[in-house]
């Protein structure tokens, strides 16, 4: 059975909006610009008509995908105890076989973005400081063979998730 994807309300509600934006906004627009592409006549080079119609498909999928996540979703609370790293929650790891540092917000896996230092609660890391405590040393298991371990630095209790995005495909 295929695990179910872990969401807070918060982000039910942001694909449940991006759901309604894509079907009443979206969606209309994008059925008049295939019309439109399509009354150009010859559909044989007609880029527009391909353009316009790979938008709606595009559009279509992504619905279906999102409608499917929330199906399936397993609801989980954002709320953690005030001294351990939960979800939204910024946080400062030392990487200890470099002593390197780096800052992290921890995020569900449908708005994580390692570009933005936004860390999954799916990933290896994530898994490991979930629930964990300053000065906590954890090992990060990246596969059986390969692991490493960073030390919790600071945490930041925010829950403050209105700026973060989620991810597209």
């Amino acid at each position: 059975m295929a695990k179910r994807e872990e969401l807070t309300e918060s982000d039910v509600r942001k694909i449940q909006e991006e759901i309604d934006r894509r079907k009443l906004v979206e969606r209309p627009k994008l059925i008049e610009a295939v019309k439109e592409a399509r009354a150009q006549g010859d559909l044989s080079e007609n880029f527009e008509y391909y353009a316009a119609k790979r938008a709606k498909n595009e559009n279509e999928s992504r619905i279906g995908y999102l409608e499917r996540m929330l199906k399936s979703a397993k609801v989980i609370s954002d709320a953690s105890k005030d001294d351990e790293v939960g979800i939204n929650n910024y946080v400062e790891v030392q990487f200890l076989d470099d002593e390197s540092v780096e800052k992290y917000k921890i995020v569900t896996s449908i708005r994580g973005d390692s570009i933005k230092n936004m860390i999954s609660i799916e990933s290896p890391i994530g898994k490991a400081i979930l629930g964990k405590k300053e000065g906590d040393i954890c090992t990060v298991k990246v596969n059986p063979s390969v692991q490493y371990q960073v030390k919790v630095l600071s945490i930041d209790k925010t829950n403050d998730d209105s700026e973060d995005a989620l991810k597209s495909f």
